[in-house]
């Protein structure tokens, strides 16, 4: 659980100076958010955000030395217990794809309404995934358009449970929260996402989320 009361401690990088100052003072403005540190390439983005351990990294796609994916991945390569929001121009599924598959919590465009930012860094600070809805949107149709390859690939009925599992999953619960909703073990949420994926031929919660939207089996997450 965090703590409500303290404002979440943010390292923003983005190598626009313009856009970094627009960006930090309505994150600072709102009240609820402190921002540690900026940087304008990835690679200055990582040594802070090592050094400083905020509790949510923002960052752009495209940047100096490392792009925000690459931050993004060296992140949980090192197990590092921060969030991470890429704040972003790009809307391109397979930027999109990439970020997710980096291992981000949330992908927002620059787009949105400062109090939209606001919310998506507070959301992934507590452990929820964010995804702008145009964004989503691109998942999803992505996802529906005819695969040959998957096309060829039978997809099984999940069970109730599963589904439950599914769907807690699709409003950004962690697999210890899943647990503590449905009264089951975390290695047992574990298990049903396993089977999940098996089954809608998934490879990430994300793709299994969105495959199953596209099914009709749960509501869309936009």
């Amino acid at each position: 659980m965090t703590d409500s009361t303290k404002p979440v401690r943010v390292i923003l990088a983005d190598d626009h100076a313009v856009v970094r100052k627009g960006i930090r003072e309505f994150l600072e403005m709102s009240g609820n958010v402190t921002v540690l540190a900026e940087a304008a390439e990835g690679a200055e983005a990582l040594r802070l955000i090592r050094e400083h351990k905020p509790d949510v990294a923002v960052l752009d796609i495209q940047m100096p030395n490392q792009t925000g994916i690459e931050v993004t991945r060296a992140i949980r390569t090192e197990r590092l217990p921060i969030g991470v929001l890429i704040l972003t121009a790009f809307d391109d599924e397979p930027y999109i794809r990439a970020v997710l598959q980096a291992g981000a919590n949330g992908y927002v465009l620059k787009t949105a309404e400062a109090q939209e930012i606001v919310e998506a860094v507070q959301a992934v600070h507590e452990g929820q995934s964010v995804l702008d809805p145009v964004v989503a949107r691109k998942l999803i149709a992505h996802l529906a358009e005819p695969d040959r390859d998957k096309a060829e690939l039978p997809v099984e009925s999940l069970t109730e449970r599963e589904l439950e599992v599914l769907r807690l999953t699709a409003k950004g619960y962690t697999n210890k929260a899943i647990g503590v909703e449905l009264s089951i073990s975390d290695r047992t949420v574990q298990g049903h996402l396993a089977k999940i994926y098996d089954k809608l031929n998934a490879a990430s919660r994300t793709e299994a989320v969105m495959r199953a939207v596209s099914l009709g089996w749960i509501p869309s997450v936009s």
